[in-house]
């Protein structure tokens, strides 16, 4: 299993400098990916253009959308920032995509989010199609950039088989991504298609001393939206390097290809620490 890191692109105290260092750092290893979240209604970097500023400061790292909400971007325009980061890149990039689940994301691109998993399967048909064609450029070395869907629900896992490479599991203990990626292999397997999917997962961390509540204070404001679950997830942000450790073997376990480790906290020591643990 390959072990990615997620650039601070929604955490508190955030910068260009800090962004550019923390590529430099995960490009120089141990790490095998570099993975971005993506909201409209937040403090954070735009997915495509943090992408690309990484892309232009590292030569071997991947880099990785975890999640670009497609609904809220117009098809062409989607299908050719993938394929612009894709050529920047050299071939990098492994795009990562689902509907979202925040309806202030949708409110705040003045777009209704009823019939967003229609529109997304209809985006994934297409996407394709325009890297195929190429009329609209650049066009990505064949047959493109990995395309993997992530969700829960059981359309989101058809979508998945039907048109992606892979599934992006959202987070959560091993034991979580052993239900999902069964369900993802399921729907792979009933739709007759070769092999397997790739398998994706990621996971929260903060380390050092003093920083825990910082860090779980950022989960519980990420993920307010659910409620009371926020908590659940707050809890789970990985506080030492034995968790982290007990955490990598359980995804590897379950059949997992690339966890993505996300920061809680800013500051270039977090890369490096993690560094530490996983080197």
């Amino acid at each position: 299993m390959n072990i990615g890191v997620g650039l601070p692109t929604s955490t508190a105290g955030i910068s260009a400098e800090l962004l550019l260092d923390w590529a430099k750092r995960a490009d120089a290893g141990p790490f095998s990916s570099l993975g971005v979240v993506d909201r409209v209604a937040y403090q954070n970097y735009e997915p495509f253009t943090a992408l690309a500023a990484a892309a232009a400061v590292t030569r071997r790292i991947r880099l990785a959308t975890m999640v670009v909400i497609a609904p809220l971007r117009n098809t062409a325009i989607l299908a050719k920032q993938a394929a612009s980061l894709d050529a920047l890149s050299g071939g990098r990039l492994t795009l990562g995509l689902a509907v979202g689940a925040r309806g202030e994301d949708y409110k705040a691109s003045g777009i209704d989010s009823r019939g967003r998993g229609r529109r997304f399967g209809e985006q994934l048909e297409a996407i394709r199609d325009v890297w195929e064609e190429g009329k609209i450029g650049p066009t990505p070395k064949a047959p493109g950039p990995k395309v993997l869907v992530g969700g829960s629900s059981g359309e989101a896992l058809a979508r998945m088989a039907r048109y992606a490479d892979g599934y992006m599991h959202g987070g959560g203990p091993p034991r979580a991504f052993v239900a999902a990626a069964s369900k993802a292999l399921t729907a792979w397997s009933d739709l007759g298609r070769p092999g397997r999917p790739i398998l994706w997962g990621m996971g929260y961390f903060a380390l050092g001393d003093g920083i825990a509540d910082a860090g779980a204070n950022y989960l519980r404001h990420y993920y307010a939206f659910t409620g009371p679950f926020a908590e659940k997830i707050a809890a789970g942000n990985l506080t030492s390097a034995g968790a982290i450790v007990d955490f990598i073997r359980g995804y590897e376990d379950a059949g997992c290809d690339e966890l993505v480790l996300f920061p809680t906290v800013s500051g270039i020591e977090q890369i490096e620490r993690l560094a530490e643990v996983i080197g």
